[in-house]
């Protein structure tokens, strides 16, 4: 059964192979850190590697967030009313949930 949130074209659709290349290669990024760890790297280099990953998910982060503020958000405030209060409210918690990881 497919449902409406299935059926919806997402904000970041046209990017989908794109963000899937990039959070393959954040998947790399962490197999590497895996790998790390089991050959006893040095902390320091692995606390690098760490922020390095971090840096690629908030940019990923980033840019998810943008493309869902100018698709899924937007047209929500287009139709107006309790879609268009709950689509800012979903954005304001993730915005919230961002800056607080």
């Amino acid at each position: 059964m497919t449902t409406d949130a299935d059926a919806h074209v997402h904000g970041y659709t046209a990017e989908k192979s794109s963000h899937l290349k990039r959070l393959r290669r954040i998947e790399g990024q962490i197999r590497g850190l895996q790998r790390m760890v089991e050959e006893d790297k040095y902390c320091i280099d692995i606390l690098t590697q760490v922020s390095a990953a971090t840096k690629a998910l908030q940019s990923f982060s980033l840019e998810l967030l943008d493309e869902h503020l100018s698709h899924c958000v937007v047209e929500a405030a287009q139709k107006g009313g309790a879609e268009a209060e709950e689509k800012v409210r979903e954005a304001s918690d993730a915005i919230a949930r961002l800056v607080r990881s």
